[in-house]
């Protein structure tokens, strides 16, 4: 299941934060319309007609803040248009009710937006007031949404200030409004300035509007950083050395001489059996390797303070009050003095 929920802005970037935070929310591009009257651009070059009704893209919606909602939907609502309707003037279009406009009988052809409105869900009686509002300026947005999501998309759009197009319409029938009229001239574009102009500061309607004044201060700290240092290494390496030392050698060496004398007493002792044994020596070079400390390197941190200037900039606002006389309506009657946004209408 799913409701129909609408909402009507005066403010067009309003219409455009609605969008965007839908498509956030998860509510299918193809299920949000969009439709803005866009008869007070600034050209009459670049005013709508029927040759150009397949316009489509930011050129298609420029002046009255259209040109910004344009840039900011263009890739989250399919089929945006730009044509002619009558009793509106030249709008733009985009979505579900886009469709309903340019096809299937409905549309600028038959002057049917009243069908459109509610062939994409709209109570008959609340597009009557939707149309007026779209030809007074307003810009309107329509959702099909599922009914998990259709109190948060209600929220979304009362959060962006929804007109009560209920009230709305009671004001208009105090100036004389039957009702929504497909042969009514569509308004100029003073007339259409003129009434987003009487809707413009609902909060000061009501008797008060604050202006927020911003002022940006700067607080300088400090932090440390690295920017360069010491690295100390160390390893061992090898190198030769040569020392010269004396060394002491044996040989033995045997000699034989021959003799002829008496055997005496030394002889006869050794006129016997046995073995005896001699041994050479020789000398080698011994080394033992002492360390010592020849060196120390000593890495010391000298710290010395310094004062830099810190060169910013900051931003305030600046408020400029000009005193300026609004034109009243062309059609007389009470002005309006407050607005309330309600819950947009569902089915």
């Amino acid at each position: 299941m799913s409701k129909t929920i609408v909402g009507m802005f005066d403010d067009a970037s309003e219409a455009r934060s609605v969008v965007e935070e839908l498509t956030r929310l998860g509510v299918a591009r193809d299920q949000i319309s969009l439709m803005a009257n866009r008869g007070d651009t600034s050209a009459d070059s670049d005013r709508v007609s029927s040759t150009d009704a397949n316009t489509t893209g930011e050129d298609a919606m420029s002046g009255a803040g259209i040109g910004a909602v344009a840039g900011g939907i263009g890739g989250l609502i399919v089929g945006l248009v730009a044509l002619p309707i009558p009793g509106l003037g030249p709008v733009i279009a985009a979505g579900p009710l886009a469709a309903a406009l340019t096809g299937a009988g409905i549309g600028a052809v038959t002057g049917g937006v009243i069908g459109a409105l509610t062939h994409v869900g709209v109570p008959e009686e609340h597009a009557q007031h939707y149309a007026e509002g779209v030809r007074r300026g307003g810009t309107l947005v329509t959702v099909n949404s599922p009914d998990d999501l259709a109190t948060r998309v209600s929220a979304v759009m009362n959060s962006h200030h929804a007109v009560d197009v209920g009230e709305r319409a009671a004001k208009w029938r105090e100036t004389g409004w039957k009702g929504f009229d497909a042969k009514a001239p569509a308004l100029s574009a003073d007339e259409l300035r003129r009434e987003r102009a009487l809707y413009s500061n609902r909060d000061l309607n009501q008797g008060r509007v604050a202006i927020p004044v911003v002022e940006e201060s700067i607080a300088v700290g400090k932090r440390e950083v690295e920017r360069g240092g010491v690295k100390v290494s160390s390893r061992v390496v090898e190198s030769p050395v040569e020392q010269q030392v004396s060394l002491r050698d044996e040989h033995l060496k045997v000699e034989r001489h021959a003799v002829d004398r008496p055997l005496g007493a030394a002889d006869r002792a050794a006129f016997r059996e046995g073995t005896m044994e001699f041994k050479e020596t020789v000398e080698e070079p011994v080394v033992a390797k002492t360390a010592r400390v020849v060196e120390e390197v000593v890495v010391n941190k000298d710290v010395t303070q310094r004062t830099q200037t810190v060169r910013d900039t900051v931003k305030k606002t600046e408020v400029k009050v000009e005193q300026e006389a609004l034109e009243r309506l062309s059609q007389p009657g009470p002005e309006r003095t407050s607005q309330t946004p309600i819950t947009p209408s569902r089915r």
